[in-house]
């Protein structure tokens, strides 16, 4: 069963770009993850662009999220988490790759 995820990228005042996703994150929807990654980072600045990725609508993740946050941690600025996901972001290292910050 697919899980329920949305995502919306916006451009700020300052030219920041945000990746906003709702939902959850697993397996069934990875490619929709690879691809709004992709996207907005093209959007950013090419393949040098980096985004904030604010997951703080997102109060589940599994494995396979992690390891494309991984793959994509150098176009990454900043992650903003929901407090569900801190731990899981820490243990699995990539807080040390990318600034990952408690959501509301």
């Amino acid at each position: 069963m697919t899980m329920s995820l949305t995502f919306e990228t916006v451009r700020c005042d300052d030219g920041e770009r945000i990746l906003s996703a709702a939902g959850e994150i697993d397996m069934s929807n990875i490619d929709a993850l690879k691809q709004a990654l992709a996207t907005a980072t093209t959007e950013a600045g090419g393949g040098s662009g980096t985004l904030t990725v604010d997951f703080s609508a997102v109060e589940y993740l599994d494995s396979a999220a992690i390891n494309v946050l991984f793959a994509r941690a150098d176009h990454i600025e900043k992650l903003i988490a929901h407090p569900l996901l801190m731990s899981t972001l820490r243990i699995s290292g990539l807080a040390e790759l990318v600034t990952v910050e408690r959501g509301h």
